[in-house]
């Protein structure tokens, strides 16, 4: 299931445009469907699909409609829930990182996961296993009153700012801008966002290592 973006001219700068309500309706939609057939192919009813990941039933619901997209830590659960591949939740079929391995990604090339707060772009989705899990896209929260909570998910972090400026905000620590150029490192379990700290949105790269992945590729159901 291929959702990437067709390549953009040298009129787009690969930023993907915050106006596209019919593209993020058909990208949730195709989530969805995707997302509803990984959990009936094993046999799960909505309730057991939710205690085995630890989302709330009305979420993977509303996810599985189209209806919500969802953010990196809600897939990072349901992965670890379902003993999948973070990147299954995206197609049917990948191929494991060897040994000698070498992918490359073009401009353009990338797996879109869009929220109301950030737009997400997966890089190499077809490969599975992975130590790492990199992404470019865009932060549109303006505030931190923009999360109804903070984001945690196992590893480390890193984010560094491609144009703009970005504000990490961090449990426990003051709010802290960075510019474009600048970059942070941190525990992705201690709860966190980012907001754009300009009148536009930033653009970044972000790098998250150590999440539990599982070392097979889906079960059969």
């Amino acid at each position: 299931m291929d959702t990437s973006p067709p390549a953009p001219t040298d009129a787009d700068p690969g930023i993907v445009a915050p106006d596209q309500p019919q593209a993020e309706e058909s990208q949730r939609i195709a989530f969805g469907r995707h997302l509803k057939k990984l959990r009936q192919d094993r046999g799960l009813t909505l309730a057991e699909c939710s205690k085995l990941t630890g989302l709330a039933i009305s979420t993977l619901s509303k996810a599985e409609r189209g209806l919500m997209a969802l953010t990196y830590d809600r897939l990072s659960q349901i992965a670890a829930g379902l003993q999948i591949d973070m990147n299954a939740l995206f197609g049917d079929e990948g191929e494991r990182f060897q040994p000698d391995s070498l992918a490359i990604a073009r401009r353009g090339e990338f797996q879109l996961q869009e929220t109301p707060n950030y737009a997400y772009e997966i890089l190499f989705p077809e490969i599975w296993g992975k130590a790492m899990t990199p992404m470019t896209g865009l932060v549109r929260a303006r505030s931190r009153m923009a999360f109804k909570e903070l984001i945690r998910h196992e590893g480390q972090e890193f984010v560094y700012v491609l144009a703009g400026q970005l504000t990490l905000h961090c449990e426990g620590r003051d709010p802290i801008t960075l510019a474009t150029g600048e970059s942070a490192y941190f525990d992705s379990g201690m709860g966190h966002v980012y907001t754009t700290a300009g009148e536009d949105d930033a653009r970044i790269l972000v790098v998250c290592f150590g999440q539990n992945l599982p070392e097979s590729q889906p079960q059969d159901p």
